[in-house]
């Protein structure tokens, strides 16, 4: 039976480095991958992109009013013999939870692997509803680990935001990086705490 799987981790963790990967393992085995990110995500237009440079054009671009359930099942109709790998899933966290429902039925009906990769929190260290959603419902969780941004070697935990260079600890939950002088540190709980400001709860 196919599976939901969630990979997720802070800003600078390889999710779509591990997502890019796992694309051409699938594909290297003959089987196709289905890759669909949310239009949310404006970085790089249509394309997936990482910071090493990496690009490549998702096969659909998802809006909020999407059924996932059905644009994969379409997918599934222009396969031809057993060759099919699974959904990667990029930015995951934009997704609606309704849209998470759709993949797990993905996974359970149509007996599709789905692996979803994105960020856990936001700038504020609240959940994502589409993390909150995949953390409730996914087979199998998987962290991302990387080392905190402030260079003190301990495992980053959190997404800091700066605006023109300064931390802030306000604006919109979604405020993609590169955009506006705006840009993400990931850190560990010691240094948000000192370079960022408290960690509240809501």
């Amino acid at each position: 039976m196919a599976k939901l799987y969630f990979r997720y981790g802070t800003m600078n963790s390889g999710k779509t480095a591990g997502l890019l990967m796992a694309a051409h393992n699938f594909e290297e085995s003959a089987q196709q991958v289905f890759i669909i990110k949310p239009a949310l995500d404006s970085k790089a237009g249509g394309a997936l992109s990482t910071r090493l440079g990496i690009e490549r054009k998702a096969d659909h671009l998802v809006r909020p009013e999407d059924d996932l359930f059905d644009i994969t099942k379409a997918w599934l109709g222009q396969i031809t013999g057993n060759t099919v790998g699974g959904v990667l899933v990029d930015e995951a966290q934009f997704l609606t939870s309704t849209q998470v429902d759709q993949l797990l039925r993905v996974a359970l009906v149509l007996d599709v692997p789905v692996l979803c990769y994105g960020l856990r929190t936001d700038f504020l260290t609240r959940v994502f509803p589409g993390s909150a959603r995949l953390l409730e419902t996914a087979h199998t969780l998987e962290e991302l680990k990387t080392m905190c941004g402030a260079g003190c070697r301990r495992k980053a935990n959190f997404n800091a935001r700066k605006v023109d260079g300064a931390f802030v600890l306000h604006g919109e939950q979604v405020s993609i990086d590169n955009q506006e002088n705006i840009d993400y540190v990931a850190l560990c709980g010691q240094c948000f705490l000192q370079l960022v400001g408290p960690i509240e709860g809501s």
